[in-house]
C-alpha cells in the first residue's frame, strides 16, 4: 500500500491502543500514559495523502489561507502525505531531495503551547523521528538540533516554519519531516553523508507502517508538552521531578551529540562561526558549548552544528 492511500486517522489511535500503550507503560504508570496520549491525539487529527507535492510547507500555507479566509478554525495535527516532492527545499533554500520511496510529511500544529514549552517543539519532532527509525532496528541518533543519522548519514530530516494567520494572528508552526525508508538512489552531492532504512537494514518497509508508527510517536512527544505545560500551570510542587522533562531526557539518550567537538554556525556550511565541545542539552532546550578559543560556555538555541570527530 503506498502513502498517497493512507488509511482513515483512526488507525493511528488502534495503533497506539494495540502497541505504543504498552511499550510506554514499561516505564510509566498506565494512568499517566494515557493522559499523555489524551494530550497528544491531536497528531493526524486530519490525514490528506497525494502521489505528488511540489512542497508540502507551501500547500500546508494554501491550506491556513483556505481556513483563514472562510473563518474556519483549522484542525490542529492535520498531516499531509506525499508519496514525492518535486521541489523539497531545506534550511536556507537548500534542495531536499524527496522521491518516491522515501516518507515525506507535513504536520501543521496550531500552537497553543506557552513559548517556554513551545520552543521544544524541534526537539520532540527530532525525538519522535528517530525512534521511529530505531523502531524498525536501524541504530539512529539525533545530531542537534533533529537531523537523524546513522554513523554519520543522515537519514532524515526535519524543517519548522511558523506562519500566522492573515485574519485569526493565530500561530501556526509547519514541520516538515523527510524519511529516507526505501529510497537507495542519492544525487552526487548526497551519496557520501546520505542513507536509507533499506539500506542499512537490507531490506524494504512499508511506508504505511513506518507513517503510523511515526505519527504515534509524535502524539507522544507532543503530549509529553501539553503534560509539562499543564503541571507548569498548576505548579505542582508534588509531581515527580522524573516526569518532569521526559522528552528532554529521552533527546539526551538518543543524541550523540554530547561530548563531541564541533563547528557551530546559523549556517554552518556557508558561515562556520565556531568550534565548540558540546557540554550538555539545558532545561529550555538550548545547547551549551564550550567555546575552544575563547574557554567560556555560550547557549545557542538556533543554528546547526557539524561533527569535527
Amino acid at each position: 500500500m503506498g502513502i498517497a492511500s493512507y488509511p482513515y486517522p483512526r488507525a493511528v489511535q488502534d495503533y497506539i491502543a494495540a502497541y505504543e500503550m504498552e511499550r510506554r507503560s514499561r516505564l510509566l504508570p498506565r494512568d499517566r500514559v494515557e493522559t499523555v496520549f489524551r494530550y497528544g491525539a491531536i497528531v493526524g487529527s486530519a490525514i490528506k495523502s497525494f502521489t505528488s507535492l511540489e512542497r508540502g510547507m507551501e500547500y500546508a500555507g494554501q491550506l491556513i489561507e483556505e481556513h483563514e479566509k472562510e473563518n474556519r478554525s483549522f484542525p490542529s495535527g492535520m498531516v499531509i502525505f506525499a508519496e514525492e516532492l518535486t521541489g523539497g527545499k531545506g534550511r536556507f533554500r537548500r534542495a531536499w531531495h524527496a522521491p518516491v520511496g522515501g516518507l515525506w510529511m507535513t504536520l501543521i500544529f496550531v500552537n497553543n503551547l506557552l513559548p517556554k514549552i513551545s520552543q521544544l517543539l524541534p526537539l520532540a519532532a527530532g525525538v519522535a523521528c528517530c525512534e521511529t527509525i530505531r523502531q524498525f532496528y536501524v541504530p539512529a541518533h539525533i545530531k542537534w538540533v533533529n537531523d537523524v543519522h546513522v554513523q554519520g548519514r543522515k537519514v532524515a530530516g526535519i524543517l519548522m516554519e511558523t506562519r500566522f494567520g492573515s485574519r485569526s494572528g493565530e500561530e501556526y508552526i509547519l514541520i516538515g519531516v523527510g524519511v529516507n525508508v526505501n529510497n537507495k538512489i542519492f544525487p552526487p552531492e548526497l551519496v557520501e553523508i546520505a542513507d536509507s532504512m533499506a539500506q542499512v537494514r537490507g531490506q524494504s518497509f512499508r511506508l504505511v507502517d513506518v507513517a503510523t508508527d511515526l505519527l504515534a510517536k509524535f502524539c507522544w512527544n507532543i503530549g509529553l508538552l501539553y503534560l509539562q505545560e499543564n503541571k507548569l500551570l498548576k505548579n505542582d510542587e508534588n509531581f515527580l521531578t522524573d516526569y518532569d522533562n521526559l522528552m528532554l531526557a529521552r533527546w539526551r539518550f538518543l543524541s550523540d551529540s554530547i561530548g563531541r567537538r564541533v563547528m557551530f554556525g546559523f549556517d554552518v556550511q556557508q558561515r562556520p562561526q565556531y568550534a565548540a565541545e558540546v557540554i550538555g542539552l539545558a532545561d529550555d532546550g538550548g545547547l551549551m558549548l564550550l567555546h575552544l578559543e575563547e574557554n567560556v560556555i555560550l547557549t545557542e538555541y538556533s543554528g546547526e552544528i557539524v561533527y569535527l570527530d
